[in-house]
This record gives structure tokens, C-alpha cells and sequence, in this order.
């Protein structure tokens, strides 16, 4: 870690290996690292609204609604640490056309088929390398988001910065949403012979968005659970195995 100044308000800030992007906790200010230059892209920030008893209470509620959950673990589960992280994220709004042709071999003769797969994605791209947080499983509440405020950012969350930039945070974006359309052409066809994709990105904006991670004790067994901020969802949870008794 290396600290250096925000170009803006001059307040220190502590940059990570491998961080290009840095927001400032003192004034909310957002630059390249290299170049100091103010940020050209929308920063949103999607506000935190559970803490403390909050966080714990959803945590149970969701247990309670877990069939996979052993029928005694919302109320023997101890919670023993959760804490706050807004995490960065890429949004890329995009259009996406996908022109397709495959065979269709489970009758006989063999169909050759050709057709569009075509639609509208607010694809979800975080901003951090070496990560398994599952993107695909958060669905992050974009109705809910405002222009970056670093007033609102609570006193003791971690605030991460980005690793990646929009260029490349694009070419993600396009090459999982080409691997979406393959899979969904196999519901088509048994064989893909070609397919092409063509993209119209109408908008890439970077937000932070609140995630807790929750770590439980049950059993003398830790498990996590990521919890989103704003709605209190479970994102991701893990959860002990049901014991199962033959009567």
C-alpha cells in the first residue's frame, strides 16, 4: 500500500497494488491514479440501509426460509462478524445481436437452422480482479442508486477501489454476454456452426454499491453470507448440511 494526495482536497489517500481507480473519502472525488485527472464517467452510489440488529434480523429470515437449512439453524446459528464493503462495480448498457447458425441432429435427416438472438443488458462487471463474488447472482438495484456522495458512505465501512477500467470492463461484459448467447443457442440447435456477435454499448457508469459480509457460527462450523445493503437480500449464503435421521 503507498499513500499519495487527492488532487482535489489534498487529503491522503491509500492505494492498493493494482488499484487505477481512487475515490477519495474526504471530498468524494474520483480519479485515475496515474494521471490525476477527474473522473469522466457517471460515479453513482447505491446507499447502505441496514446495519446492526438490521443485518442480523435478514440474516435469520433468511434461514428460516432456507429448505436446505437444518430446521434448528435460525435460532442456533450465532452471527460472530459482519462487516461493510462498498464494492466497485462497471454497469455496461448495451444492446447485443447475435447472428446464429447451427444443426439440429436429434432427428433424422438433420436441420440446419439460422436465426437472431437479440436483446438489452445492464451487464454487471466488478471492478476487482481475482474475486469470486458471485456477479451473476446479484441482482443490484440500479432504481436505487444516486450520484456519488461521500457524506453518505457509513463511518465504518471499507470503501474498495477499481481495478479495471471501462475499456476493459467492456470486453468483459462482451465476452460473457457472447458466452450467454451460446448457451442459450443450445436450446436451439445440437451443433453450433458460426455465430457473430454485434454490441451497441450505450452507457458503461461505475457505482459502489454496499455488500456485508456476514460470517456464522453454527455447530462450531463459520459459514458466510453476502448481504446486500440497500434491500437486505442475500445474495449469497452458505449453509450446513441437513442431518438426516432414519426413524
Amino acid at each position: 500500500m503507498k499513500e499519495i494526495s487527492c488532487s482535489h482536497c489534498g487529503g491522503p489517500l491509500s492505494i492498493k497494488p493494482g488499484e487505477i481507480l481512487v475515490t477519495c473519502k474526504y471530498c468524494g472525488f474520483t480519479g485515475a491514479i496515474e494521471t490525476g485527472k477527474p473522473f469522466e464517467f457517471e460515479h453513482s452510489l447505491i446507499v447502505n440501509e441496514y446495519a446492526g440488529t438490521k443485518v442480523a434480523e435478514s440474516v435469520r429470515s433468511w434461514m428460516s426460509g432456507s429448505f436446505a437449512a437444518p430446521r434448528d439453524l435460525a435460532y442456533k446459528a450465532t452471527v460472530v462478524e459482519s462487516e461493510l464493503f462498498y464494492l466497485p462495480f462497471w454497469v455496461v448498457v448495451t444492446g447485443a445481436r447475435s447472428h446464429c447458425s447451427g444443426i439440429f441432429e436429434r432427428i433424422s435427416p438433420p436441420i440446419t437452422k439460422e436465426w437472431d438472438t437479440e436483446n438489452e443488458y445492464s451487464w454487471l462487471v466488478l471492478a476487482r480482479r481475482g474475486s469470486d463474488f458471485p456477479t451473476r447472482a446479484y441482482e443490484i438495484p440500479l432504481d436505487a442508486k444516486i450520484p456519488y456522495d461521500f457524506t453518505k458512505i457509513d463511518a465504518n465501512a471499507k470503501v474498495l477501489n477499481a481495478e479495471l477500467d471501462a475499456t476493459e470492463a467492456n470486453e468483459i461484459a462482451k465476452r460473457e454476454i457472447r458466452s450467454l448467447h451460446e448457451f442459450l443457442a443450445k436450446d436451439t440447435v445440437d451443433r453450433i456452426i458460426e455465430m457473430n456477435t454485434e454490441f451497441d454499448i450505450k452507457n458503461t457508469l461505475y457505482l459502489h454499491s454496499p455488500i456485508w459480509f456476514v460470517n456464522y457460527e453454527y455447530k462450531k462450523q463459520r459459514y458466510r453470507i453476502l448481504l446486500e445493503g440497500a434491500t437486505g437480500e442475500v445474495i449469497k449464503g452458505d449453509l450446513p448440511s441437513p442431518e438426516f435421521k432414519l426413524l
